[in-house]
């Protein structure tokens, strides 16, 4: 799999008729060619491809030696960078042609990273990488979906787990905690992102913080978490009802589970994106909720939880095979609160849409006595 990438990267029509060196600095790219996964920090760390000579060389910390030998694939010679050394000296010494093309990934690259490549090396001609890569990351194999689906496995276990735990006057603070305790013990590598649990109406502010706001009857509760699985994350949302809630929570609830379902729908091989947007937002529209709803409906996700495509009303890019993303309407609004529902959908080779998570999303009152 892994050579297959790098191959599929080498022969990209503009690649190989411009580039003369790649060099990839981002763990997840040089990861996602090599099935080496290192955290430099500080340290140097970078993949370089030479075009000309079909070679690879990975310069990396001197502590990740061993391990890139046992697991990096794809990669001809290792060079170690002591913590005293300059990284970008001991990659101007592999980049002698001055006159090169450089491919570089101008989105993850610092300023003073660009200065000392450019200064040691000599070359002054840069081009980006990252749309080639993101489009081939933007495609999922079945391996990559299989690591996916555990990830959202260990999810929904801990939501499964932790719902019954819930209790009037706990709050979102402890309630995140009992969560991402319940996500650790389950297996998770590590959390995805900052797990989001709001109630009341903090659950209105969609990139709301988790704070001491104490659950009470009557509120939304609403969460939006996932893990990291052999690399791979998972992204769900689910809202609930703390005992009984009002007709207008109850209609908004109704209407976002309609435009996550109608959007759903709209998942068909060759369709443009903007219609998956266009079906979730019609129904909260039609429902008049239209301003409460705020955000786009969804974005790829895999080995970050944001990745390409977009999924918003104006994307004219095709729904092709291999694609996964989320789909997630929502309505906040002030002093009522906010429901959001959640689900990752997999477009598998032949067409079919496959939504990966399975959590019920019919609106599910807690006792929380």
């Amino acid at each position: 799999m892994y050579k297959e990438r790098i191959k599929q990267l080498m022969q990209h029509e503009h690649i190989i008729t411009e580039a003369t060196y790649i060099l990839f600095m981002d763990p997840l790219n040089i990861y996602y060619v090599t099935n080496l996964y290192a955290e430099p920090h500080e340290r140097f760390f970078g993949l370089l491809i030479d075009m000309k000579e079909k070679r690879t060389t990975l310069f990396l910390p001197t502590l990740d030696l061993e391990k890139a030998k046992k697991e990096a694939e794809n990669v001809d010679e290792f060079i170690p960078v002591g913590d005293t050394e300059n990284g970008y000296a001991k990659l101007a010494a592999y980049m002698k042609e001055k006159s090169a093309i450089c491919f570089i990934e101008k989105n993850y690259m610092t300023v003073a990273q660009y200065e000392a490549l450019q200064k040691e090396t000599g070359i002054s001609s840069f081009k980006e990488v990252e749309q080639t890569i993101m489009n081939m990351r933007l495609r999922k194999s079945t391996l990559e979906i299989a690591n996916v689906k555990k990830a959202i496995s260990i999810t929904e276990d801990a939501l499964y787990e932790i719902i019954p735990c819930i209790k009037i006057g706990m709050t979102e603070n402890e309630i995140k905690s009992k969560l991402e305790t319940a996500l650790r013990n389950l297996g998770a590598e590590k959390i995805a992102f900052d797990t989001m649990v709001l109630t009341g109406e903090n659950s209105g502010l969609p990139h709301g913080e988790p704070g001491d706001r104490p659950i009470q009857y009557g509120d939304f509760l609403l969460f939006d978490f996932g893990v990291f699985v052999d690399h791979y994350c998972s992204d769900i949302t689910r809202t609930f009802a703390i005992g009984n809630v009002s007709a207008e929570q109850r209609r908004i609830y109704e209407t976002v589970l309609r435009a996550n379902e109608k959007a759903i729908e709209a998942v068909i091989l060759g369709d443009p994106i903007k219609n998956i947007d266009h079906a979730a937002r019609t129904v909260i529209e039609d429902a008049s909720y239209g301003a409460y709803f705020t955000h786009r409906t969804g974005h790829g996700l895999g080995l970050e939880v944001h990745e390409a495509l977009s999924i918003h009303g104006e994307n004219e890019e095709k729904i092709t095979e291999g694609l996964l993303f989320t789909i997630e309407p929502g309505i906040y609004k002030e002093g009522v609160g906010g429901v959001r529902i959640e689900d990752d959908v997999y477009v598998h080779p032949n067409g079919e849409v496959e939504v990966l998570t399975s959590f019920p999303k019919q609106l599910t009152m807690i006792d929380a006595k």
